[in-house]
């Protein structure tokens, strides 16, 4: 057989054993088990040796971003006193194939003594953990995905996936929101997103690139160059925006007209130009920049007055990562 062959024997094998254990899985085990979740007044407490302590801590971080405050307990560690960080109102979720490690057995038998609800993801129910478990719900395989039939591969896969599911029914349940998930992952893609303002993003130029209506060209000029952001807003009597001239607009006039000293500001300047708030959403701004048939390159930040507050570049866009 070729790589791709082997490759999508164990591929299509661990999407059938996926199959199979849905099958097996008891709609009233998950609605306890979610039930259980979502009214935990403390911290879910996911544990399993060897390579379902491995897919533990995956769901730990997995139900700790979705809402879900949890964390990762090692079987063999807490015999030796990590059990003293499970507190009263916590949760287990435990991860176990055969459910008779000794680590997972002797820790089981003291949480039970302490009382905690116990949801366990097992291959086998019958085994001495299901017999210690509050909620079982089947994460069983009829073999691993290997020619050997000895690498934990399919049986992580269902007991990832089983998991995966919980928290995203959890999550759903408990009403969580992109602008939660972002509030998580602030310096992620999503994060930035749904998080940055505009007033996150500009500058504090010790000279405000502004410049009066009746200025003449050499002081627009300086009024560009000073604080060197790419353009000047153009204000009138009110200290109210009017107009924006760019870098740009200066050299297409440039070659318009050629002495541009000689001309009006209003010759150059775009009047009533497009601006934006302070608060207004980072992504928001960049829609406005970018979807348009010609792309601006700075824009106006204006006050609830239309004072200028500032200009935003599409730099400082990109360099935020959006």
């Amino acid at each position: 057989m070729s790589f791709f062959e082997l490759f999508k024997n164990s591929y299509y094998m661990q999407i059938g054993e996926l199959q199979s254990n849905g099958e097996l899985i008891d709609p009233g085990s998950v609605e306890q088990a979610c039930e259980l979740i979502l009214n935990c007044k403390g911290k879910l407490v996911c544990s399993g040796m060897g390579k379902s302590g491995l897919i533990a801590q995956k769901l730990a971080a997995t139900f700790s971003s979705t809402g879900t405050p949890a964390f990762f307990l090692h079987p063999g560690e807490s015999l030796h006193g990590d059990l003293g960080v499970v507190q009263p109102n916590d949760v287990i979720l435990l991860l176990a194939k055969s459910g008779e490690s000794d680590e997972v057995v002797q820790m089981l038998q003291v949480i039970r003594k302490m009382g905690n609800p116990v949801i366990s993801l097992l291959g086998n129910p019958d085994s001495s953990a299901g017999r210690m478990s509050t909620v079982i719900i089947r994460a069983s395989v009829s073999r691993e995905a290997d020619s050997l039939n000895l690498a934990p591969t399919a049986s992580t896969t269902v007991s990832l996936v089983v998991g995966d599911a919980l928290a995203t029914a959890v999550s759903e349940k408990r009403g969580f929101q992109p602008e939660n998930f972002a509030l998580y992952h602030p310096a992620g893609q999503l994060g930035k997103r749904l998080l940055l303002k505009v007033e996150d993003l500009l500058d504090t130029p010790e000279i405000m690139p502004v410049c009066d209506e009746n200025a003449s060209m050499t002081e627009l000029l300086e009024a560009v160059t000073r604080p060197n952001q790419g353009g000047a807003m153009i204000v009138n009597q009110k200290n109210e925006v009017v107009g924006l001239v760019t870098d740009g607009d200066i050299r297409r006039a440039i070659l318009k007209f050629g002495n541009v000293l000689e001309r009006d500001l209003k010759d150059i300047m775009t009047a009533n130009p497009i601006a934006i708030t302070r608060e207004t959403m980072a992504l928001d701004a960049l829609r406005i920049m970018e979807d348009r048939p010609s792309q601006i390159s700075v824009i106006p930040v204006i006050d609830e007055n239309k004072h200028p507050v500032g200009l935003l570049r599409i730099h400082d866009l990109v360099r935020a990562g959006l």
